[in-house]
């Protein structure tokens, strides 16, 4: 339930009061006006969206098939006791609204792929987030993002890995070490897509102790992503990946490498938003005669709006 909207103003302005003191009052204005669509939300994007519904993006379309299971709680900021069984998308919504209950949330528990991307517009968002872990997936979201204009962060390689540190952000023709990485770059020569902003680790990936398990045995691989790894040669990233013999090779992870990579990811999200818009640390005393200001004030008043209906929808 969402609260009374003659609350509306008073309680945003206290929630975010710490990082309007950082930002300024134009910059909450400018993320709470804003739309992000995250794809993929797991151990990296999980991050991502917390960090995002904490700083008061207003609106946030998440795209993920898979349902928690007991190998996600290692990792994964949604995967709880509690939410074992739940869609992915459904746990972080529950969470997204109590963080923000004014944030406007769409979900879409589907596997994104060539054959079904005309199902979705990506132009309607202002910034597109890729946590996928597909190589086909990953293309065709960059690919679809480029076409269109659309800001987009690519998550690359964050599993078998253990120093948090070695995370970099950078465009995907500077990174080195990451094996994803270099797969994204030779499909993006070809599609002569010369630049895509990512955050990848300069740590060389490490060999698990026990480099495969009984197919069966597996759990945190959705029938979507065992799907598509069976049928495509392209190699997934993230997700297990069958190696013939009825065994599958399973990344191995931590809490704390796929967290660092989400929290950075989504912080540059933030500061792009607000650089986009030109209200990156707007003084108070700047901001009534500063165009941009005025303009993130109209949006954040129209997202006031909209879920004002939404509330008075569902009474």
């Amino acid at each position: 339930m969402l609260p009374r909207l003659g609350l509306f103003p008073s309680i945003m302005q206290e929630q975010h009061s710490r990082t309007q003191l950082l930002l300024g009052r134009p910059a909450i204005d400018t993320l709470e006006g804003s739309s992000v669509a995250v794809f993929g939300v797991g151990g990296v994007g999980g991050y991502v969206v917390e960090v995002l519904a904490r700083s008061g993006v207003g609106e946030l379309a998440l795209f993920d098939n898979d349902r928690v299971c007991l190998s996600n709680l290692n990792r994964q900021i949604v995967a709880l006791h509690s939410t074992v069984g739940q869609y992915k998308v459904d746990a972080a919504e529950a969470r997204i609204h109590d963080i923000n209950p004014h944030c406007i949330v769409h979900k879409y528990p589907t596997f994104y792929l060539p054959s079904n991307a005309d199902d979705y517009d990506l132009s309607q968002y202002d910034y597109v987030v890729d946590c996928i872990d597909t190589v086909t997936a990953k293309i065709e979201l960059i690919k679809r993002c480029h076409q269109l204009h659309v800001p987009i962060i690519s998550s690359m390689g964050a599993a078998n890995k253990m120093d948090a540190t070695a995370f970099r952000l950078t465009d995907i023709t500077k990174t080195t070490m990451d094996p994803l990485a270099k797969v994204i770059r030779k499909k993006l020569r070809t599609l002569r897509i010369p630049h895509l902003k990512v955050v990848y680790s300069e740590e060389q990936p490490l060999r698990p102790l026990i480099e495969e398990m009984p197919a069966e045995a597996v759990q945190s691989v959705s029938a979507a992503t065992q799907a598509s790894a069976a049928s495509s040669p392209n190699l997934p990233t993230g997700a297990d990946v069958p190696n013939g013999s009825g065994r599958r090779s399973v990344p191995a992870s931590n809490a704390f490498v796929p967290a660092a990579a989400g929290l950075i990811a989504g912080g540059e999200v933030v500061k792009d938003l607000l650089r986009l818009a030109d209200t990156y640390r707007i003084a108070p005393a700047d901001a009534a005669n500063s165009p941009a200001a005025q303009a993130a004030a109209e949006r954040a008043k129209a997202h006031r709006e909209r879920v004002s209906k939404i509330h008075n929808k569902g009474e």
